[in-house]
């Protein structure tokens, strides 16, 4: 295989990438000058070799524990529970959650090989049985994986003496209602609030 080929295989496998973009990236790096293919392929073996799991919620760091993890402000008695790290960006971005957080790593996909195993669902369950934390939000994606993972955390969780609550879902601000599925319009009325 020819180094093109070699690297266009390797980019094809990010995801949202498909053969034709991996090679139009290809070829573009071979146009820039080779300090910059260079700076790129550092930056990749020191991701690879720096980042890692906290040790608390798995979050990816450089450090042992996460700067949210570290963060003394939070409130460690509410959890909220992700799939993977880049959930964690989301949330913070709006800027309402100040707990902490857990990664569990995926999602529960038999089809895919993921089992409860594959999980960091004990680790969470340490984390709970350590005794301050009186809440844990589950915020997995609203797909059948997502709610099958919800539902398996929240009833391993069930035992313990802590509110267990699900992100709502419904309706996004600025959607319209004439393209949302059944199952969006259906969660958006069931989530339903007064008005006040």
């Amino acid at each position: 295989m020819s180094a093109i080929d070699e690297l266009a295989t390797e980019l094809a496998r990010l995801p949202g990438i498909g053969r034709k973009t991996a090679l139009r990236l290809t070829y573009h790096l071979l146009k820039q000058p080779a300090e910059r293919s260079r700076r790129l392929a550092d930056a990749l073996v020191t991701l690879a070799e720096r980042v890692r799991p906290c040790a608390r919620c798995f979050n990816l760091t450089e450090e042992e524990l996460c700067s949210i993890c570290r963060d003394s402000r939070r409130d460690a008695a509410v959890i909220c529970a992700v799939e993977e790290s880049a959930d964690i960006g989301a949330i913070e971005r709006a800027a309402e959650f100040r707990g902490l957080y857990h990664v569990l790593g995926g999602r529960l996909s038999p089809l895919d090989g993921m089992g409860p195993e594959d999980l960091t669902i004990p680790q969470l369950i340490q984390r709970v049985e350590g005794g301050t934390v009186r809440e844990v939000i589950i915020a997995t994606n609203p797909s059948l994986e997502g709610e099958a993972t919800a539902l398996y955390v929240q009833r391993q969780l069930s035992r313990y003496p802590l509110t267990v609550s699900r992100i709502a879902r419904g309706l996004p601000v600025g959607g319209d209602l004439e393209y949302a599925d059944g199952v969006t319009i259906a969660q958006a009325l069931a989530a339903r609030r007064e008005m006040s």
